[in-house]
């Protein structure tokens, strides 16, 4: 992108035209795709791309015809990963690589990939071997030792050369905390330590070890779909995007930005990177939106902001969807359908801020480019319908997998009913761009592994969860603003992934904990007779149990709990809190820890989503950045009314009174933000808004929600009116 970055920065505004960020992408996706490039780069050897194909391939068949155990599966997933990351990195960034560094990473990746490989080849034997050779449950050989060393060091490595020093030092003193360190720490933080060769069997062979949940999302799940954002790509459907977003925008003011921001919605959710995002569609959408009359900062923030959307928006939503279904053992259905309508309201968040800036800088309704009819076209069936299919599919209960690769094969054929047909070569351009993007994250999924055993193996999980409660002292608020602030720093050095992956670890549990706390608070107050109930809270106070019948006043109850001894809050809440209700609280924990773990792409001060923009705007970088927060602002909007409004599992009619009066409250805090609506503000129209935020966003309240409305629209209505000019 720095090629790009550059033409852009040193033109004038007048000659960022559509037609020359279109010429851009062109030239970028000419040689991105170019088959001889693909040879020669990152490949050294003419029969590479063949190899990535078919890598690519094994991909899809191992999840629909093979019928591979899950080691084996991750194994080979990782090896093949492991193998080319190693070829495709340098081990040190500056200079000129020698010859001789080239065939020791070619060494490196074979070792990484034999090693891995023995490891799954390993497993079953290890137990049989050792049982028989000592009696002992089982005990590593010389070659176990060293394939197993030899992953662990990989992985740390390669995660060093894709991602930087970030994730191997949290890998790294995640591995001494179980081995030595946990011993040494004071407090809370105190923990056992392990044998050498424990802590090595578990990091390689439990669940939550470097081949197990986590890096099953990526070989089952987020690798099928890079490949499917490949084919989309290759068959012109991201062309199709554009062309769409410009049928749907140009006729309203300040078009070209609604362009970014629709056509940033809908391949976010494939990408599965704010970054990649950014870059690809970056390209034509922030000079279609410089050309149009926007400020160069301002256009960087809004692809910024919307690229990031595009991790929130169903059907796909990046890998989080995945990973969260994983997690929580929730349907991927279930988390799709309560995701739609926050994903409406975040863009239309940054839609609300596009037209207040449209009208406060006087852009009009030009049009914002000509549509290309033959694009629109040629992408409509490519885009339309293998997207269609898989919505279906996943919502119907078809596992991702198999939804993917049937879309895949939806796509293929579908494609020769248009002019991009997905022949020989577009195959061949296709799988080996979906396995190049998917590297990083495969590797980095393998890494957080790690990180993962380490915090299930020594309970940290179980310790941050009882710091929030502490810390926040039962103050859900405060709660999510130390999450928030937790995201933003992991953030700084992890993907977004990544980041929600560590951060659901440690704290969606105590955040599922609190938001049921409210309920029992609630049941306190009401009154308790049940005697199971009764004797728990004895173990708190012999007397409590009398109290408790006839009902304790509302700080009564919250002092209770908030300080009660954390195990006994755990076991209280099965007893009190509906299993089903339990399970809400838990997705909307996990929502509101994924929705978070995304406002490092646009807060500074760093923002990388929001620099990729700038770089592409010619704007300055940090200032880009605080213009990307400012729109992007409904990243800590919705997680809040998911915290204290029923919208997650809330009936249908519920849920859209819920959302559609909390536009009005978004709406007004947009306003508060520009100091503009559709006209300039006078000084009595802020407290009128504030007023209207309150009402609009409480839930569920007719007289407080129409009075909210109300009063935005008092306020928009006067704001057209003209300024008396005194005499």
């Amino acid at each position: 992108m720095r090629s790009v970055s550059s033409s852009l920065a040193g033109k004038p505004d007048e000659l960022l035209t559509i037609s020359a960020g279109e010429r851009v992408m062109a030239e970028r996706k000419r040689r991105l795709f170019s088959l001889d490039h693909a040879l020669q780069e990152p490949w050294p050897w003419a029969g590479g791309i063949a190899l990535i194909s078919l890598f690519a391939l094994w991909h899809v068949a191992t999840n629909v015809f093979i019928n591979e155990s899950g080691m084996w599966q991750n194994a080979i997933h990782f090896a093949g990963f492991g193998f080319l990351a190693a070829v495709t990195t340098r081990s040190v960034n500056r200079g000129e690589q020698p010859r001789w560094s080239v065939w020791l990473n070619l060494a490196f990746g074979v070792a990484i990939a034999a090693s891995s490989l023995w490891v799954a080849h390993a497993e079953n034997g290890l137990y049989e071997r050792t049982l028989a050779q000592t009696g002992l449950p089982w005990q590593f050989g010389p070659l176990d030792w060293l394939a197993g060393i030899i992953v662990v060091v990989g992985v740390v490595e390669l995660t060093r050369r894709l991602t930087g020093w970030i994730i191997p030092i949290l890998v790294i003193i995640s591995l001494c905390y179980i081995l030595f360190l946990g011993k040494v720490l004071p407090g809370a933080f105190r923990s056992a330590s392990l044998p050498l060769d424990d802590v090595l069997f578990r990091s390689l062979y439990n669940d939550e070890g470097m081949f197990g949940i986590i890096t099953t999302i990526s070989s089952s799940n987020i690798t099928l779909f890079m490949i499917f954002g490949a084919f989309l790509v290759v068959s012109g459907a991201s062309e199709f995007v554009i062309e769409i977003s410009k049928v749907v925008a140009g006729r309203f003011r300040g078009g070209a930005a609604f362009v970014a921001v629709i056509s940033s919605a809908l391949t976010g959710t494939i990408s599965g990177s704010a970054i990649a995002n950014t870059a690809s569609t970056g390209v034509i959408t922030i000079p279609l939106m410089k050309s149009n009359g926007f400020r160069p900062q301002f256009a960087a923030g809004v692809e910024a902001a919307a690229s990031t959307g595009g991790q929130l928006m169903p059907p796909i939503m990046g890998a989080g969807a995945f990973i969260m279904a994983s997690y929580t053992g929730i349907p991927y259905g279930t988390i799709v359908a309560v995701s739609v309508v926050p994903a409406l309201l975040y863009f239309l968040s940054v839609a609300f801020i596009v037209r207040i800036e449209a009208i406060k800088h006087h852009i009009g309704t030009e049009q914002v480019s000509a549509i290309d009819r033959q694009k629109l076209l040629a992408g409509l069936l490519n885009f339309v319908l293998p997207l269609t299919v898989m919505t279906v599919m996943l919502v119907s209960g078809r596992t991702p997998s198999y939804a993917a690769s049937f879309s895949i094969a939806t796509l293929v054929v579908v494609s020769w009913m248009t002019p991009n047909k997905m022949g020989p070569k577009n195959l061949l351009r296709a799988l080996s761009l979906g396995i190049s993007t998917s590297v990083m994250t495969a590797i980095l999924l393998v890494a957080v592994g790690l990180i993962n055993n380490a915090v299930t193996t020594s309970g940290l999980a179980n310790t941050f969860a009882l710091m929030i409660a502490q810390w926040s002292q039962g103050s859900l608020l405060i709660a999510l603003g130390l999450i928030a602030v937790a995201s933003l720093v992991l953030g700084m050095g992890l993907p977004v992934t990544a980041a929600y992956i560590v951060l659901s670890i440690l704290s969606a549990p105590a955040l599922a904990g609190m938001l049921a706390d409210g309920l029992i608070i609630q049941q306190l107050v009401g009154g308790i007779t049940d005697p199971a109930v009764s004797a728990m809270f004895m173990l708190v106070d012999p007397e409590l149990p009398a109290r408790l019948v006839a009902g304790l006043t509302l700080v009564e109850a919250r002092e209770l709990i908030s300080t009660m001894p954390f195990d006994l809050a755990v076991a209280l809440r099965p007893l009190l809190v509906d299993p089903a209700l339990m399970t809400t609280y838990l997705l909307t924990a996990h929502l509101i820890v994924f929705w978070l773990s995304q406002d490092s792409n646009v807060t500074p001060p760093v923002c990388l989503a929001a620099f990729t923009a700038a770089g592409i705007a010619g704007s300055r970088p940090m200032a880009t950045g605080v213009e990307a927060w400012k729109v992007a602002k409904g990243l800590y909007i919705v997680p809040l009314m998911f915290a204290y409004t029923p919208m997650i599992g809330a009936p249908l009619p519920d849920l859209l009174r819920i959302g559609g009066f909390a536009l009005f409250g978004i709406y007004a805090f947009n306003v508060l933000i520009q100091r503009y609506a559709e006209g300039p503000l006078r000084w009595w129209h802020y407290p009128l808004l504030l007023l209207a935020m309150t009402g609009a966003f409480y839930p569920l309240h007719w007289m407080a929600n129409i009075s909210g409305a109300l009063l935005v629209v008092l306020v928009v209505w006067y704001s057209q009116r003209p300024v008396p000019v005194p005499r």
